[in-house]
């Protein structure tokens, strides 16, 4: 499921646009064979422990190898989301946003950018719905202590970045959990939401 949001960036005044991909509850609308998962059959983890190592499957790094470690996850306020430059979508229910922080860790191949890394992270929310990081196409919406990652960034092997990651979600719900899907067969890895 897509939605289309106009944004106005606050300092330029300009028309933007907003996408929010949104998973269907409970299941995985993931990229078909996005990640490749682990023999280990663990698949939750502490706030601040590594994923297993994920393969690669973008063209141009195919085969590298990369971890994913959600360290925190804190739910945003109203005021947030009024003060973000996002105009508020009329026919839909009110949104707040959940900001993620995580570390991606480039193990081994070649090069790849951190939006490779961090393109499969989800939150749940405590009403079993999945949504994808926001991805504002055009402009760039602003959100306190969460600065939009360098998406085209590219990490080599050993090194790491933080990043933090805005999603949005129904008013109302909490966030119940940090997922990191396993392409469209396999469960998702998840990482409870502390408090």
């Amino acid at each position: 499921m897509r939605t289309w949001t106009r944004a106005v960036p606050a300092a330029m005044g300009a028309l933007a646009l907003a996408v929010v991909l949104s998973g269907c509850n409970g299941t995985d609308s993931a990229k078909d064979g996005k990640g490749s998962g682990s023999s280990d059959d663990k698949k939750t983890y502490r706030l601040g422990e590594a994923s297993p190592a994920q393969e690669s499957t973008m063209k141009e790094s195919k085969g590298s190898t990369f971890t994913v470690t959600p360290t925190k996850v804190a739910t945003g306020t109203k005021a947030d989301m009024d003060n973000s430059g996002l105009d508020k979508d009329k026919d839909k229910s009110p949104k707040i946003p959940v900001y993620v922080w995580a570390t991606v860790t480039h193990k081994s191949g070649k090069a790849m950018e951190v939006g490779d890394m961090d393109d499969d992270l989800v939150v749940k929310t405590d009403k079993g719905e999945r949504t994808k990081a926001l991805i504002v196409i055009m402009g760039e919406a602003k959100w306190p202590d969460c600065p939009a990652p360098d998406s085209l960034k590219k990490l080599t092997a050993g090194q790491s970045e933080k990043i933090c990651k805005a999603f949005l979600i129904s008013e109302g719900q909490k966030a119940a959990a940090v997922q990191l899907s396993q392409g469209f067969y396999d469960e998702p890895l998840e990482w409870p939401a502390a408090g």
